[in-house]
């Protein structure tokens, strides 16, 4: 495809500005404080936008909508309705004890609660999985959804992200990354409904669409279902929601520097109204493709990932073109910027200052954690490519599968941690430790269970294991956390309003998809 003139002055306006901005704003990030944790310093809207734009990427735009094209359809809805339940329980009681405790990372919290080894394990696995499977699906996903609707070189499309996602990320960490997820996450929820639109005109209409697909339609599927069964909206699918949404840094570190409680908690519960929005935008648009383009995606060699390129490529004119190149592209390094920031932080932060240079002074930790940052760019650029491969049956499932092998005994792990103040403290490194034995037969024996089904049973057994553990052994004195001193940990009282209605929002929608 051939881009208009148009096309490229609003694409390279876009970045000129957002660039621009996050440079100018971060430039003063001097301290670990100040690169890692934005100084403490972020307002709910930016925290909000940047917890959007940081989940948002082309895992959801190829990943997600090519999920809804296929055998999921907008059953795969229940990952982004889920979340937004699970952001205001995360507000609620999850964000008030680490920021009281004052952590850098969430793998800290577990040195506190439980050991220094607990601590370890859950940075080596968290960097693992962020540059096997999240970062690398990120480029990857984002280099596929150029080169289908504008025919870039892959190779091209993934080293232009990884740069510019490597300039504002090494020079301003997270305050840079904010400000740009600001601006991005804007522009890909616009660029959503500008898709959306576009689509429903080119199939006849709302009512033409929804009489044409209403097979595809529904977010409850039988207990069969290779996907998305309804059994797992039991437990499975909690799982990788409360981990992603309350545990996993690359997410949680933009609430970690919220300037308050009430700040974070507030940007907290604007993500999750925005949550709501999100399969309109994403998983519609894979169907309307699927209805447009079915003989396309079923094709030999082609996958239901290409829906949402397809729907661009097809149906999109010159100048808008443009901005939806600049929304996508501009998803992807929001994500990729936030997740290099974070396995930055966790290198730095939970691995070298502890193991190899405990008096370190800010100057070096900041400079470990740009030169950190470049590297991991290098590397995930050089295998993203890889990915490619049938045997994972689509992005969106490969990123999913893998986080399987971590998150439940993560999730076990905090929850005793959190709430339940007799859990022995060898507790921690045994949920850890468990999750990747018990997940991985699951897979290699499991047969046709479905991965989130073998999540909820992997969760299971380490919450029994450690259940059993509390009540032989449990702690006679509770564990006494840090406290992070001249922070303001006032809770917002819109919470008790905002909260509920979030959660009445997303029955309602259940109600009406069921």
């Amino acid at each position: 495809m051939n881009l208009h003139w148009a096309d490229l002055l609003l694409f390279v306006l876009f970045f000129a500005v957002v660039v621009g901005v996050s440079l100018y704003k971060s430039r003063k990030e001097k301290s670990g404080e100040d690169f890692f944790l934005a100084g403490r310093s972020l307002v709910w809207p930016l925290i909000g936008f940047s917890l959007i734009a940081a989940n948002i990427s082309t895992e959801h735009f190829v990943g997600q909508s090519g999920q809804g094209a296929g055998a999921a359809g907008f059953a795969i809805a229940s990952y982004e309705w889920m979340a937004a339940i699970t952001l205001v329980v995360v507000a609620l009681f999850f964000l008030p004890k680490f920021l009281k405790a004052g952590i850098y990372t969430i793998p800290e919290y577990l040195e506190y609660r439980y050991t220094p080894a607990a601590r370890g394990l859950m940075a080596a696995y968290t960097l693992i999985i962020y540059v096997a499977v999240s970062i690398a699906a990120v480029v990857y996903t984002g280099a596929l959804a150029l080169r289908t609707i504008f025919g870039v070189d892959m190779v091209q499309a993934v080293w232009l992200i990884g740069i510019i996602a490597a300039v504002y990320t090494t020079w301003g960490g997270l305050k840079a990354v904010a400000w740009a997820d600001l601006f991005q996450g804007s522009a890909l929820i616009l660029g959503g409904i500008v898709t959306l639109a576009v689509g429903l005109k080119a199939v006849g209409g709302l009512g033409s669409f929804l009489s044409a697909n209403a097979d595809k339609l529904h977010v409850i599927m039988p207990a069969d279902h290779p996907v998305i069964p309804w059994t797992t909206l039991i437990v499975g699918l909690w799982i990788p929601n409360f981990y992603y949404w309350g545990l996993n840094q690359f997410i949680t570190q933009r609430t970690l520097a919220a300037r308050s409680l009430r700040q974070g908690q507030l940007g907290i519960v604007f993500a999750a109204m925005l949550k709501l929005l999100i399969p309109f935008i994403i998983v519609l648009p894979g169907i309307i493709s699927w209805q447009l383009y079915k003989a396309d995606l079923t094709s030999p060699g082609a996958t239901t990932d290409m829906a949402y390129p397809l729907l661009i490529k097809n149906l999109v004119g010159p100048g808008l073109r443009g901005f939806i190149l600049a929304a996508i592209s501009g998803a992807v390094i929001s994500t990729l910027g936030s997740l290099l920031n974070s396995v930055s932080t966790i290198l730095t932060m939970d691995l070298y200052k502890r193991h190899f240079r405990k008096n370190a002074d800010n100057r070096s930790l900041v400079r470990l954690g740009r030169w950190s940052t470049l590297v991991f760019v290098v590397i995930v650029c050089l295998i993203a490519p890889q990915l490619n491969n049938p045997k994972f049956k689509g992005i969106f499932n490969y990123i999913q599968e893998f986080q399987g092998f971590i998150s439940p005994g993560i999730l076990a792990a905090f929850l005793f941690g959190l709430f339940v103040k007799k859990t022995p403290r060898s507790a921690g490194l045994l949920a850890l430790i468990l999750n990747v034995p018990i997940y991985g037969l699951l897979m290699a024996f499991g047969g046709g269970i479905a991965f989130l089904n073998r999540m909820a049973i992997t969760f299971a057994v380490i919450v029994l294991v450690l259940a059993v553990m509390t009540l032989a052994k449990p702690m006679k004195e509770p564990v006494v956390m840090p406290v992070q001193k001249d922070f303001d940990l006032t809770p917002a009282p819109a919470m008790k309003i905002i909260g509920p209605l979030v959660i009445a929002a997303t029955i309602v929608l259940y109600i009406i998809f069921r």
